[in-house]
């Protein structure tokens, strides 16, 4: 940490079809904007003990796509300005754990986290090509895995982890009385998550020329590109926005239509 660090951009080589897959979570396999938008609500409504309190539509471009605190920051200006950002943050983290188990005990908020179309679809055709599938993401594992467990539930799925042949996510968050892991401080676009999940998860590195990534956002793209894999890009995240669509194998506007250059 506070060391600055260079990676080359190694030229990707892929030959189809694939032999493995690495798929983003948020953005890719899961669409969770709006749960998270409610995560905000909720924490207002606790911070002022207000029941019934509503963000307005107005809100919504300042309580998205951004980080948590700059969310919170933007409420307490509006609704809370005898709060601190530390009160707020501390809610707003207990209102998430308390979510999250509950998504994960079968009970929470229904639908909480809408899989991407056709997600079922693609990831069966893979399995049944014999591609091996791996779930990269670069959110703590307390708020990654109640999303697949949501998503696969709408699906009727069953469990994701006994589906995904690995599963790699930013681990667990460092605090006190907690032991946190590197992954939280190497998230996207540092290339470890997908160098990991490649390696590790499915044995196959960037050099075995087999693996395709999928992602839809800059970081994402960034973090395949630099562990070696080739990347196909998803319409509706930050990709054209960011200038990294140069960085793209192709880009796709739906999970389908990407299986073509996965399977040749």
């Amino acid at each position: 940490v506070g060391y600055p660090a260079y990676y080359p951009l190694p030229a990707p080589c892929f030959h189809a079809p694939a032999k493995a897959v690495l798929m983003d979570l948020d953005g890719t396999s899961v669409h969770s904007e709006w749960f998270w938008m409610w995560i905000i609500e909720r924490t207002v409504s606790v911070l002022l003990r207000q029941e019934n309190f509503r963000l307005a539509p107005e809100d919504e471009p300042f309580v998205s796509g951004n980080s948590v605190s700059e969310h919170l920051q933007y409420c307490l200006r509006k609704y809370a300005p005898n709060h601190t950002l530390e009160e707020a943050r501390d809610i707003y983290f207990d209102v998430t754990r308390y979510e999250m188990a509950e998504i994960l005990a079968g009970r929470g908020k229904n639908n909480a986290f809408a899989p991407s179309p056709h997600l079922k679809k693609f990831l069966l055709k893979l399995k049944e090509t014999g591609t091996k599938i791996g779930l990269v993401t670069s959110g703590l594992t307390e708020k990654a895995l109640p999303e697949i467990v949501s998503a696969f539930r709408t699906l009727e799925m069953g469990n994701p982890c006994d589906f995904y042949d690995a599963i790699i996510s930013a681990g667990t968050a460092l605090g006190p009385g907690t032991v946190g892991t590197l992954g939280e401080l190497e998230a996207k676009p540092h290339p470890w998550l997908y160098a990991e999940t490649g390696k590790v998860g499915l044995g196959y590195s960037a050099e075995d020329g087999c693996t395709f990534a999928i992602e839809d956002s800059a970081a994402g793209v960034i973090s395949a590109r630099l562990a070696g894999f080739p990347c196909i890009g998803m319409e509706g995240g930050n990709i054209r926005q960011s200038g990294v669509a140069c960085l793209c194998f192709a880009i796709c506007n739906d999970l389908m239509d990407a299986l073509p250059y996965i399977l040749g």
